[in-house]
């Protein structure tokens, strides 16, 4: 029961930051950080691989009153509405995994995708596209679908803004090779 109430207190804690004020900045001083890398441009994309489920992070769970209940394979699957992001504010913080969370790394946080999971996530006004790992709960904020990394938003362009409409799509390992066998 401990780890229960501990389990809700974290995800109600995790991904729950507000997007940037209209006008510009961020969001109670979120942001980059003291020293980002220089090279945010060009940090690679997640490379798709597979592997095992979470144990405990794919179970049934309640925030905010509402039930949530994660898939139980990687998948085919697609999605399309608001993206935001989290920084600094969760940099070093444990994610839904157990990982620590990184906000230079290609990673993201959904609500009902397996941990781990692999999306390409593109931006609706640019064409912009990333590949990220799912390794996080959240967002639990209306309307929103996902919460990028810091790295993962910077390259899809919308930083600034603090959220974009987006699509995702699951990327399932092995699926591309196995098309191109048949």
């Amino acid at each position: 029961m401990k780890s229960a109430v501990f389990l809700l207190i974290f995800l109600l804690a995790a991904c729950s930051s507000t997007p940037p004020r209209s006008g510009g900045g961020y969001y109670k001083d979120d942001g980059p950080g003291a020293n980002p890398p220089a090279n945010l441009a060009s940090i690679p994309d997640a490379v798709p691989r597979s592997e095992p489920l979470h144990k405990y992070a794919n179970r049934p769970y309640e925030v905010f009153g509402r039930k949530y209940v994660p898939l139980a394979s990687v998948q085919p699957f697609s999605q399309r509405g608001t993206a935001s992001w989290y920084g600094k504010k969760f940099h070093g913080q444990k994610t839904s995994s157990g990982e620590t969370y990184d906000m230079y790394k290609m990673t993201a946080a959904h609500p009902t995708l397996p941990i781990p999971s692999y999306v390409r996530v593109t931006s609706v006004s640019n064409g912009k596209s990333v590949v990220v790992r799912v390794n996080d709960r959240g967002p639990f904020h209306g309307g929103r679908i996902i919460d990028l990394s810091y790295v993962a938003a910077y390259k899809l362009g919308y930083i600034g803004a603090g959220s974009a409409q987006v699509t995702i799509e699951a990327v399932v390992p092995g699926q591309a090779a196995r098309r191109a066998a048949l």
